[in-house]
């Protein structure tokens, strides 16, 4: 299986990219690349911008990945309780490309943060929107406290419970 992950953040010290890759390391069967978006920046997009643009090739090559894998793992940070403008451009451009950005892949949808609610809003967000953009959400996961739950030297999520529970979401994706 070719496992994509990434973290809906543009953060160099994202803890959802240590989320989304820590989730991606739990498939043992899987071939997992870890995407930043990052490496996906682009103007911010309009109408206009596309005119005089057209489709950008990142965006393109960001929907080829996409295309490329049989499943994905996205972990969302939260900005003022929606996607982070780093994310939601990259969509923005991608889905003029494809409304169906997603391609019908299976997704577990994360999110964290430093606080008790681990970013629920977006992920609500995320998980009523995504099926209209062509992903089949298998299953949801919000940590939160993320620095009290999770080991930034191992790389692991220390919380016994929220671990079961993250295995157990991606295993929805075997």
């Amino acid at each position: 299986m070719k496992l994509l992950a990434f973290a809906a953040s543009s953060s160099k010290k994202s803890i959802n990219k240590r989320l989304a890759t820590y989730a991606g390391s739990l498939l043992d069967d899987a071939e997992t690349e870890i995407l930043d978006l990052n490496d996906y920046e682009l103007p911010l997009f309009s109408v206009d911008r596309e005119e005089e643009l057209g489709h950008p090739q990142l965006a393109k090559a960001f929907l080829a990945k996409i295309a490329a894998s049989d499943a994905l793992i996205i972990s969302f940070a939260e900005h003022n309780g929606s996607y982070t403008a780093a994310y939601k451009n990259l969509f923005d451009w991608c889905s003029r490309i494809s409304n169906k950005v997603y391609d019908k892949k299976p997704v577990v949808l994360l999110s964290a943060s430093p606080g008790a609610k681990g970013g629920e809003s977006v992920l609500a967000v995320a998980t009523a929107s995504m099926p209209f953009f062509g992903a089949s959400v298998m299953a949801t996961l919000s940590i939160p406290n993320f620095y009290q739950n999770f080991d930034l030297e191992k790389g692991v999520l220390t919380n016994q419970v929220q671990n079961a529970k993250l295995i157990a979401a991606v295993e929805t994706l075997k």
